[in-house]
């Protein structure tokens, strides 16, 4: 639950996200070793995916996507990642089964 959107209700009563990660790191040496301290714990990295989005509130999820890609790229090991917000309860007054943003982000 987090409490992101232009309006004042969507701020006030919060609203599920649903947060898609995706990271691109090598993983011949964590293959090899059958080490996991040699990947990225993705326990760990949800949970700080987890915390950063239900920080502080913005209007857009295209500020949220960012927000995660940069959670994602604080790994050393991770080289590139796709993150997807959707906003399934987006207040729009038509049918819809999803709202969502994709960006990806690479270092540089």
């Amino acid at each position: 639950m987090a409490h992101h959107g232009v309006f004042d209700f969507e701020r006030e009563q919060g609203q599920e996200f649903v947060i898609d990660v995706s990271v691109v790191v090598d993983l011949r040496a964590a293959a090899s070793g059958d080490d996991l301290a040699r990947t990225v714990h993705y326990g760990e990295l949800a949970e700080a995916v987890v915390a950063a989005v239900e920080r502080d509130p913005v209007d857009l999820i295209e500020t949220v996507a960012e927000r995660v890609a940069d959670v994602a790229l604080s790994w050393s090991s991770v080289e590139q990642v796709e993150v997807t917000v959707h906003k399934p309860q987006a207040p729009i007054s038509v049918p819809f089964a999803d709202v969502s943003v994709s960006i990806v982000r690479a270092r540089p």
